[in-house]
């Protein structure tokens, strides 16, 4: 048996030859009828030079086959089991012609092509190896990365990955399923760039036509892409029947915006916009929203929403914030989440940050700020509308010396009501303190004097006065680490003992007649026990002479992952506190806290790898009586099997359950829930069920939503959602409002199908 293999560059003409069989270099090209059954013959070829003006590949061909003959150096044909392959590409057939002049090929009858990953079976193939442009008829295709598959009666290569096919289908939907397609007189692929355009197209779902368009196209791998987006439906209580045609406008990869007309039965046409825009020193969002005629109020309704950063350099760094709406009920009346319908205070401000060093280990910050807010009342229970800010400057220094650390804090804000006291405040809070410290063990003394001074205007007499306030604090944080390894199960782990005690002293001065511009109390937390002031803003300053003492217990993993967290406090007054805060209307609250301890206790992270929790616990011993509890816990074996379950009380102001979960049924079905219920109200705050259906190729969502949006007032809402895996989504997205209303929801398939749910951070 002979074996014949040669390997031949046509373009510097040198031979390869195999020691078996030497061909005479002036021998005739032409080999004809060498048939070789058990084997294969492989010839190497190269392109011809071609034009300046056609695309090359100067990559050589590889021609395989049980039989070739013909002239290598005008045409050649390869016979029974054929496979060409040049660059990327590979042809498959049964018989090939190729035309080196042209550097093309040409199959009769049956062919497959492949080319990164994209496969084409059809017949007839015409190619031209240079351009990458060719046809075939009635293909066959599938596209790479579970991209999709089809058929059309004829499809032609326009370059590489790029497809143009006539009388086509086209799904994602493995094969042997069509449980939906796209059907299209013309359909264009352009696989590198994952988007397709069709003309004259008409959508079936389970052999059922749905939707029929003239022109679309669409991205199928999710990447961000100008165009008409699947149209949105649903309906609400307060709304009625809704039905939005989204258009995305992809500006530039750091720019995109998305526009939509959103019709609703009861309240007519809204224009929606969306502007996105990020660039390397900065990066911002603007939503305008405008309903020219409300059906049932005949107002025009508004809603404006800007957010810019900018980062100018040398420590220079700028906020900008600007929410307005029409009026109060605007969200109340269309807005279809409590993150919309509980907003009470839209703020308006700008803000200027410098932060540089101060010497070699000091650093200052300076902040500047003008702020305002829009209120929305709600006419059942109104709130006192906040104070601006015009301006607010703050400086903020640390320098290290001879190991003390000197810190200022100076404030100076200029406060503005329409019908309480107005004025200025400055706020001076110089503090030295000596931190020690080791491997195991921490104290740090500190010492510091709180000046304050006003200048007030009287809002009915427009009278001036000044006012002033002096407190010196003193305070000794210390704490220690104690650490052992421990074993539990399979897992090794560490295990720390944190002890630590703050104490703090503040003599007591009546400030009763001061304005409260900004203070309130703080929720007691592990937090504020280690600190100083338990009012918030400078206008209150606690008399104290009191101790916090905690315990914490840390589980840390070997990767240095904390598992578990544990933590009790007592705080211990050795007298009675007697600075009350003033609310806004000056009215009297007393926050006078006897010398009888508080407790606190805490609990975070997984008791067990599929149990989460996060409880804290408040008890008043002056009272024997439970002031706050939050707790939640969360079983998650695994993604997309989760259950919540919460309890938040505040005596005197709340008490609520909390459960949510999102469970599978079946292989394919799968249910979602949420009930959040007051206690104290007797009435359910938000309520949620839904259904979802997940075949392999689409996805079916039911969700029915019922809100609280204001004293005595709700809205039920109904989203019904169909998605198309890798193609479009029709219907009212719910999934915003499961992600956000059942903690722990995933999404059971992880892809995004538009452009408005593409983060432009992941584009540029």
């Amino acid at each position: 048996m002979l074996a014949l293999r040669m390997d031949q560059d046509l373009r510097s003409g040198d031979e390869f030859l195999s020691p078996v069989l030497r061909l005479p270099a002036t021998e005739p090209a032409p080999v004809t009828d060498i048939s070789l059954p058990p084997l294969r013959i492989e010839r190497t070829l190269a392109p011809p030079a071609a034009a300046s003006n056609k695309e090359t590949d100067d990559r050589p061909l590889f021609v395989k086959a049980r039989r070739i003959q013909g002239n290598q150096d005008s045409v050649m044909e390869a016979v029974d089991e054929v496979e060409l392959r040049a660059g990327n590409r590979i042809i498959w057939a049964d018989r090939m012609k190729y035309y080196k002049e042209t550097n093309e090929a040409e199959v009769i009858g049956k062919v497959m092509v492949e080319q990164g990953g994209d496969i084409i079976e059809g017949s007839n193939l015409k190619m031209n190896l240079d351009t990458k442009k060719g046809s075939v008829d009635y293909p066959n295709f599938s596209l790479d990365k579970d991209a999709g598959r089809g058929s059309a009666c004829s499809l032609k290569f326009e370059g590489e990955y790029y497809y143009r096919l006539r009388k086509a289908n086209y799904t994602t939907c493995p094969f042997g399923n069509n449980d939906w397609k796209l059907e299209a007189d013309v359909l264009e692929i352009d696989n590198k760039e994952k988007v397709g355009t069709a003309r004259k197209a008409k959508l079936t779902f389970k052999g059922v036509p749905i939707a029929y368009t003239p022109w679309a196209d669409f991205s199928f791998s999710g990447e961000r892409k100008s165009g008409l987006l699947a149209p949105v439906y649903g309906t609400n209580a307060r709304t009625g029947f809704e039905l939005t045609l989204p258009f995305y406008w992809n500006i530039a990869p750091n720019y995109d915006a998305t526009i939509s007309a959103r019709g609703m039965s009861k309240r007519g046409v809204m224009i929606q916009n969306e502007f996105r825009y990020l660039e390397r020193n900065f990066n911002g969002t603007l939503f305008t929203d405008i309903l020219p005629n409300d059906l049932d109020t005949h107002q025009t309704r508004y809603r404006v929403s800007f957010g810019h950063t900018h980062n100018l350099g040398y420590g220079i760094n700028t906020r900008l914030d600007y929410n307005r709406v029409s009026d109060a009920g605007f969200f109340r009346d269309l807005g279809n989440s409590t993150m919309l319908t509980s907003r009470t205070n839209l703020v308006q401000q700008g803000i200027i940050n410098y932060n540089t060093n101060l010497g070699e280990d000091g650093t200052l910050k300076f902040n500047a700020i003008v702020q305002r807010f829009q209120t929305l009342q709600d006419p059942r229970a109104p709130i006192i509308q906040p104070y601006k800010r015009l301006p607010q400057l703050t400086l903020n220094t640390t320098t290290p010396a001879l190991g003390f650390n000197l810190n200022l804090l100076g404030n100076w804000t200029n406060f503005s009501h329409p019908t309480l006291v107005s004025g200025n405040r400055l706020v001076l809070y110089p503090t030295i303190s000596y931190p020690l410290q080791n491997a195991f063990a921490h104290i740090t003394p500190k010492i510091g004097l709180h000046y304050t001074r006003y200048n007030l205007e009287d809002a009915v007499t427009a009278r001036g006065f000044t006012m002033q306030r002096t407190v010196p604090i003193f305070s000794l944080d210390s704490g220690l680490v104690f650490e052992r390894p421990l074993q539990l199960g399979n897992g090794s782990f560490t295990q720390t003992i944190e002890p630590r005690a703050f104490y703090v002293y503040a003599p007591y001065r009546n400030q009763q007649l001061l304005p409260n511009f900004d203070s309130a109390v703080y929720d007691l937390n592990f937090a504020q026990l280690m600190s100083e002031n338990r009012f918030s803003g400078n206008d209150r300053i606690n008399d104290a002479n009191r101790i916090a003492l905690i315990v914490t217990s840390r589980l840390i993993e070997e990767s240095g992952a904390e598992r578990l967290r544990v933590s009790v406090g007592q705080l211990i007054n050795f007298q009675d506190q007697r600075v009350q805060l003033l609310g806004p209307s000056q009215l009297g609250v007393t926050q006078i806290a006897n010398r009888k301890p508080d407790f606190i206790a805490a609990i975070t992270g997984h008791i067990t790898p599929t149990i989460r929790t996060d409880t804290s616990w408040q008890f008043d011993q002056s009272k024997a009586q439970t002031e706050v509890v939050r707790s939640a816990i969360s079983y998650q074996p695994e993604l997309g099997k989760v259950l919540n379950l919460g309890y938040r009380f505040t005596r005197n102001v709340l008490e609520q359950i909390d459960f949510s979960t999102q469970w599978p049924l079946t292989n394919r079905w799968q249910a979602m829930g949420r009930i959040n219920y007051s206690l104290r109200d007797k009435t359910i705050l938000e309520g949620l069920a839904g259904l979802e259906y997940n075949s392999c190729c689409w996805s079916l969502r039911f969700v029915l939503q019922h809100l609280t949006t204001a004293t005595q007032r709700t809205t039920t809402a109904v989203f019904v959602q169909l998605e198309l895996n890798g193609l479009m989504q029709i219907g009212s997205n719910p999934l915003n409002i499961l992600q956000r209303s059942i903690p722990g929801y995933t999404r059971t398939r992880d892809y995004r199908v538009d452009g408005m749910d593409t983060p432009l951070s992941q584009t540029y």
